[in-house]
């Protein structure tokens, strides 16, 4: 059961689509039945007619078989055969991508503060199918609502009062920028960085698999799957504030090692301040890691954080092999709330200049830490699920749909 917590002003996952249905063949018709014996003048024989399928519902249609034409009349002229079953429809759902995308969640954490985060609103949504229209409808400021169908490659600058949601497996490979972006929301969506491509000397000198940066504000990530990053996979740097993540996993595809930072190959998956020095981070970097999966060859950085208020609550962490899990860093003050840490190394690795509060944690085959700090009220209602089961509820809702 979940623990209501009325913690301050303002506040996941859609249906999976159904299995489409084949068209099938009808059912076929009964044998013909004869006339009278030879020397009788027996009359004609009377052929089947062949009854069509009933229409196939809800998944696979469900045809009948064709239809099987009448015997010869036993002494009669021959019976007609029966005619062809018609066949089934095909049946509703899914197989088929479906153009209408699971429905939202509700926003919860830092996003829900500054007036609040809608994306592009009640803007007519648009399906984009090609890079080039895509890239053109997350540009500027204007309203928009994206659905994405398709998979492209790139470098992809989302500007402000955009809603971009996956169909159909979308997918995006490259970098994923938001820089002086406000009001965004990104849903369903597979983000998928260079992997070192980009830089394969120094993987940190590559990108971000997703970066939110330069004063953005007031952004939800929610339900995609983001993963081998260069840097990072989702770094929210440079005064960025008022950010949500929710029902995101990330992870990395090998356990890759790197020549500058050898065996953790800078498998850093999220870092919050890029900087100690950056003191103008101070009274920024606000965000909310709710209902995430740190899955697979997590180095360390779930996350890493400087300067900000940081509340982590209801995640998983399944990073085996990992050198540490969560950070609380210079200026920040963290809270940890009810989060599995399964098999990992260090789930909590607060620095001696950092504020760490932790509590309701479930520590499996790992070691449980005591932390000593004060954490911070968040200002916005949130549940607290119970950590019982939670992994198991986490691993089938995070991520796409």
């Amino acid at each position: 059961m979940g623990l209501a917590c009325g913690c301050g002003g303002g506040g996941g996952g859609g249906p999976t689509t159904g299995s489409g249905g084949e068209p099938g063949p009808g059912q076929g018709g009964s044998r013909g039945i004869g006339g009278a014996p030879a020397g009788s003048g027996g009359s004609q024989g009377t052929g089947g007619v062949g009854v069509g399928g009933a229409p196939g519902s809800g998944g696979a249609g469900v045809g009948g078989a064709t239809g099987v034409g009448g015997a010869p009349g036993s002494g009669g002229r021959p019976g007609s055969g029966g005619a062809p079953g018609s066949g089934g429809a095909t049946g509703a759902g899914g197989g088929a991508c479906s153009n209408t995308p699971p429905p939202a969640g509700t926003l919860v954490g830092w996003a829900t503060q500054n007036g609040g985060t809608t994306g592009g609103g009640s803007a007519a949504p648009v399906t984009v199918t090609t890079q080039a229209d895509f890239t053109s409808n997350i540009a500027g400021t204007a309203a928009r609502v994206i659905y994405l169908r398709g998979s492209f490659t790139g470098t992809f600058s989302i500007g402000s009062n955009k809603t971009i949601v996956g169909l159909c497996g979308a997918r995006l490979t490259g970098h994923v920028s938001l820089s002086r972006s406000a009001n965004v929301i990104v849903r369903n969506l597979t983000i998928v960085g260079n992997n070192c491509a980009d830089s394969p000397a120094d993987c940190s000198g590559g990108a971000d698999a997703v970066t939110i940066g330069d004063t953005s504000h007031n952004v939800w990530f929610d339900h995609d799957d983001i993963y081998d990053g260069s840097d990072g996979n989702l770094d929210i740097t440079s005064g960025a504030d008022f950010v949500t993540i929710s029902y995101t996993k990330f992870h990395y595809s090998t356990r890759r090692t790197d020549p500058l930072a050898g065996a953790s190959g800078h498998r850093f998956s999220n870092l919050i301040g890029s900087s100690d020095t950056t003191l103008t981070d101070a009274g920024h970097l606000n965000v909310t890691f709710h209902h995430d999966w740190w899955a697979d060859n997590v180095d360390q950085r779930m996350p890493r954080t400087r300067f900000g208020r940081i509340h982590v609550f209801n995640n998983l962490f399944t990073a085996a092999g990992n050198s540490y899990c969560t950070n609380a860093g210079i200026m920040t003050s963290v809270l940890v709330e009810n989060n599995v840490y399964n098999g990992v190394n260090r789930p909590l690795a607060p620095d001696a200049n950092g504020d760490m509060k932790a509590q309701g944690n479930l520590y499996v085959g790992t070691t449980a830490v005591t932390t000593t700090g004060t954490g911070f009220m968040p200002p916005y209602p949130y549940t607290l699920d119970d950590t019982a089961g939670l992994q198991a509820t986490l691993m089938a809702e995070v991520g796409p749909h």
